[in-house]
């Protein structure tokens, strides 16, 4: 099995130039970094230390924040790298100005360009976050006995029916971990049966927060929104920003002032957005131009990654986008912890866990469409204040997820 995926993997390094081309086209690559994937580092190893984590994309990073703020503290710890495969989160990483921390994107996993990497920044430790399981790059690890860790691990029925398929050869994978700190108890109970050796549940990471960049929008800007009867459409997909645009018309006739947040899961969308918008004669004001919002403002949509917390504390009512799709939804803690109420449509099976805790305590809604979420938005607005107390339990269960999770990470880089 193992050598079938070498012989594919081969195959994508062979058609990455067109791939990295296109990408680049697209703006999913970026023009000059896309070489690190190719084991061209942008970024010196320092002597000492170096503590490695890999998730694919914004939501995987964003989960280990919190982590990577208290491991920065430890003396023993010269560096810190963190890898990725998109282009969203490289961003979200700068901007979030740490002090030990530098990213890379993760290289392709073929067996000459992962045994360099692994050779190259030679980690004490190897963290690898939610379902990010990678052959070559697991056997070149082991290969130096590096410490390997599965972090905040989320194995999905889906993903462990197909990796049940593979029989021995997907046993051989997750008997490489040393630990797997599982999400989830499901989650829990799927590694054990794929043939992972030592798992603990200590729940799920994203439940943890960072404080940065919780103000990242002007003094101007809040005064504008907090004339404005506001609800916010966030992490939306497509044909969910269509959605909500609709659902602005249809409130606009009670409330005069009403402005909607669009804030779409994938910014390179933006123009095909703004057009669809703008042919439902609504009008548009682009977070990104830097210009004073219009007073007449319908929809105020965000082209920038990493602002959503500076919305949701403004916000009462956020519908989660990802979720009226056949997506699986996105992580609804966020807007959580700022006591906003969540809507969302049927399709949450990705975090199906934290919003049965969600809705247990009323924080979090279900609609089946544009009518049943227009209809909650006004009722909301007649009746719902943030709630502070769903705030705290969060906050409290997430230092509790958090510093178990360090407990463990500390234990193997004490040692090593």
């Amino acid at each position: 099995m193992l050598l079938i995926y070498r012989i594919l993997i081969n195959l994508t390094l062979l058609l990455s130039p067109i791939i990295f081309i296109l990408r680049i086209i697209k703006k999913k690559e970026h023009p000059l970094r896309f070489k690190e994937k190719l084991c061209f580092f942008s970024e010196k190893k320092i002597k000492g230390k170096l503590v490695w984590f890999h998730g694919a994309s914004v939501g995987e990073i964003l989960s280990v924040i919190p982590l990577i703020e208290k491991l920065e503290k430890n003396k023993k710890i010269k560096q810190i790298l963190i890898t990725s495969n998109t282009l969203s989160s490289s961003k979200i990483i700068s901007n979030l100005k740490l002090k030990k921390t530098i990213h890379q994107f993760f290289p392709i996993d073929t067996h000459y360009h992962t045994k360099k990497f692994i050779n190259y920044w030679d980690p004490s430790i190897a963290l690898f976050i939610d379902s990010e399981i990678w052959p070559n790059t697991i056997k070149n690890i082991k290969k130096k006995n590096i410490p390997l860790l599965l972090l905040n691990a989320r194995i999905t029925k889906k993903s462990f029916q197909r990796w049940k398929r593979l029989g021995s050869s997907s046993k051989n994978l997750f008997q490489k971990f040393d630990m797997c700190l599982s999400s989830s108890l499901k989650s829990k109970n799927y590694l054990k049966s794929l043939g992972a050796k030592k798992i603990r549940y200590i729940g799920n990471l994203k439940f943890s927060q960072t404080k940065k960049n919780e103000y990242l929008i002007s003094d101007n800007i809040k005064k504008f929104l907090k004339t404005k009867k506001i609800w916010c459409a966030a992490s939306t997909h497509t044909t969910e920003e269509s959605i909500a645009a609709l659902a602005h018309k249809k409130l606009k006739s009670k409330y005069k002032n009403l402005l909607t947040i669009i804030i779409p899961r994938h910014i390179n969308r933006t123009k095909i957005i703004l057009d669809e918008i703008e042919k439902l004669n609504l009008k548009v004001h682009l977070h990104q131009s830097n210009k004073k919002p219009h007073k007449d403002t319908d929809i105020y949509l965000v082209d920038a990654y990493g602002k959503t917390k500076s919305f949701f504390r403004l916000c009462n009512i956020v519908f989660l986008g990802g979720s009226m799709i056949k997506h699986g939804g996105q992580n609804p803690l966020e807007p959580a912890r700022y006591g906003c109420t969540i809507l969302h449509g049927p399709h949450v099976w990705n975090f199906s866990e934290i919003y049965s805790l969600l809705n247990k305590h009323k924080v979090s809604q279900k609609i089946n469409g544009l009518n049943q979420l227009t209809q909650k938005i006004r009722l909301i607005f007649r009746h719902k204040k943030n709630s502070h107390n769903i705030e705290y339990k969060i906050k409290h269960l997430g230092n509790k997820i958090l510093n178990s999770s360090l407990k463990e990470i500390n234990s193997f880089i004490n040692i090593k």
